[in-house]
């Protein structure tokens, strides 16, 4: 039995949890940072599916601008990247 839980979870579940512990610290860290609460991920999906709900799928244009501006960066930058490894 101790060999399917170790398995399970990776290790075993004393390590397991003090990893878990020291992970949850130090993203409640970063997240204190930034000043984002859990609460306000769960609303931001609650109300990212009534938008949907309520407006159709014109909501989803919203996602689309931030595709598009997510894009203007990560596009240029990859192909940076792919030419700079490209070189070697």
């Amino acid at each position: 039995m101790s060999d399917q839980m170790n398995r399970m979870l990776g290790d075993s579940p004393a390590r397991t949890i003090v990893k878990l512990i020291v992970v949850s610290l130090v993203v409640g860290f970063v997240m204190a940072m930034f000043d984002l609460h859990p609460w306000d991920i769960v609303y931001g999906i609650r109300n990212l599916v009534l938008d949907l709900w309520y407006r159709g799928f014109h909501a989803l244009g919203a996602v689309g601008d931030y595709l598009i501006a997510g894009a203007v960066i990560v596009i240029p930058a990859f192909i940076l990247l792919r030419i700079f490894s490209y070189r070697r």
